[in-house]
């Protein structure tokens, strides 16, 4: 009876809340005129500058209750839509950050929202499991259902996790765990390991690392923060690991004026990665995984050829070393694959594939060889959360109901194409114009600059992200669109006019 009447109550209180409604036209071309009218907006509709009375009010409010200064403003997510996002001034704005990076199918999708209204779902999103301990029924089936769905090649394995550090941190364990078993063979763990681990010492803690690289970005906590070094406000004043660190690439643009400079600094790169793992070896330190993102994106959105990573997985082969790809950002099919790594036709699979954002919930594929031999050794109270894996079953459906890879790959093009142009008409401002579907990003003059654009363009509505030293990243939902990437371009275009 309970649940029959909170299940009328939860739908009653959806259906308030996705209330299709459709607002004035406001047309800047031909091009960026087309509306999905029963889902998304058709523009931005701007009210007051950004962030305005109502959000600043707020900010004072949070800031009195905690460090609120990375705060940009506050959102009405009710009112929120498709590709816009509403903030609590009444200004609609259209979001190419998309919570950095982590709306796969816009802001309150149908589907989504349907999918709530279900009463046979109501306990999943009501009664949170522990669920290395306690699953429900259909836990093994949601899995299938959603995210070995999309595993990536070769790897049948997959643990599920909050969010992208924590995924990317036990990911780091998997690997120690697997490295020192290849090690100890078929004899027992001995009682001196027992005894030495409980105070931090080997043989129990051997002395492992990861190899990450320069402008690498994978989490905040402490093992994360040992391999991230985008920016050193995230990581002063923290203990850290004696870890390796490699260059990587600095590619120069357009690609194809700088064909041999660039496979010369791939190869210097590379060259460096070797040398790294064979002087820490030296150290007694053992190089037992290297992780990498397919594009560096919090780092600046760097990005290498498809030839530089397969050459990185055989270093990773030679040695020894487990090859984990970070796609934390980059999966969930905004490159116009599902995963980024497929781009590079790998011929043998990567390791380990950590996940986040895009995805509903945080995690890892592995090979069976990375799984824990005991229980207890990967593990947290909850292990993720079931309703995302719900959620995500149906952001998969959509994707591949709507084509949205496709999609990714032919608004990329248009957005692309868009801002190579902007480049051309105001080299001055913009450089190094690079991306793959819609994972764009180009380079301003400097700081000052770039956070000034992202400002005048968010008064403007349109949401924007910062990325490294000065660069400009784009970070859409999925069914963002040709005729966004236009009514963008428009207004852009006439905020580099304009700008002093």
């Amino acid at each position: 009876m309970a649940s029959m009447l909170l299940s009328r109550q939860l739908t009653c209180c959806l259906q308030q809340n996705s209330r299709l409604l459709v607002f004035g036209h406001r047309y800047i071309s031909q091009a960026a005129a087309k509306i999905d009218v029963d889902f998304d907006y058709d523009g931005p509709l701007m009210k007051t500058e950004v962030p305005g009375p109502r959000s600043r009010e707020l900010m004072k409010q949070l800031n009195g209750i905690q460090n609120a200064e990375a705060v940009h403003f506050f959102c009405n997510y009710e009112e929120s839509r498709g590709n816009y996002l509403v903030d609590v001034d009444g200004n609609r704005m259209l979001d190419l950050y998309s919570q950095i990076s982590s709306i796969p199918i816009g802001y309150s999708h149908p589907s989504l929202i349907k999918l709530l209204q279900q009463p046979q779902n109501l306990s999943t999103f009501i009664n949170r499991p522990a669920l290395g301990i306690l699953p429900p029924e259909n836990f093994a089936e949601r899995l299938k259902e959603s995210l070995l769905s999309v595993a990536p090649k070769g790897l049948s394995q997959v643990i599920t996790m909050a969010c992208g550090s924590c995924s990317n941190e036990n990911a780091f364990k998997a690997i120690f765990m697997w490295y020192r078993n290849k090690e100890r063979g078929h004899n027992n763990v001995t009682k001196e390991e027992m005894e030495s681990c409980m105070i931090n010492q080997p043989p129990g803690c051997p002395d492992y690392a990861m190899l990450s690289f320069m402008g690498g970005f994978h989490g905040r906590t402490l093992g994360c923060l040992a391999t991230t070094h985008s920016k050193a406000i995230h990581k002063l004043d923290i203990p850290s690991l004696d870890w390796p660190i490699a260059p990587f690439p600095r590619l120069k643009y357009p690609l194809e004026d700088f064909v041999k400079e660039n496979q010369q600094e791939e190869a210097r790169c590379l060259e460096e990665v070797e040398d790294l793992i064979v002087k820490y070896r030296k150290k007694k330190k053992i190089v037992a995984g290297i992780i990498v993102e397919p594009i560096q994106s919090e780092g600046g959105d760097n990005h290498a050829s498809d030839d530089f990573f397969r050459k990185l997985r055989d270093i990773a082969r030679k040695h020894g070393c487990a090859f984990l790809v970070d796609e934390v950002q980059t999966g969930g099919g905004c490159t116009g694959k599902f995963w980024a790594h497929e781009h590079w036709g790998l011929d043998d699979p990567a390791d380990v594939v950590t996940f986040s954002k895009k995805m509903m919930t945080g995690g890892f594929f592995h090979k069976e060889e990375f799984r824990p031999n005991a229980p207890y050794r990967i593990f947290n109270t909850w292990l993720g959360d079931p309703s995302k894996n719900l959620m995500l079953a149906e952001v998969i459906k959509v994707i591949k109901r709507e084509d949205l890879l496709n999609n990714a790959t032919h608004a990329g093009k248009a957005l692309l194409t868009g801002l190579l142009d902007l480049q051309a008409r105001y080299p001055h401002l913009i450089s190094r114009v690079r991306g793959r579907g819609t994972f764009c990003s180009f380079d301003t003059p400097n700081d000052a600059t770039r956070n000034k654009l992202i400002t005048i363009a968010r008064n403007k509505g349109v949401v924007l992200g910062g990325c490294g030293d000065r660069s400009i990243r784009f970070r859409p939902t999925l069914i963002f669109k040709d005729h966004h990437a236009h009514l963008f371009l428009n207004i852009f275009s006439d905020i580099l006019a304009n700008f002093k």
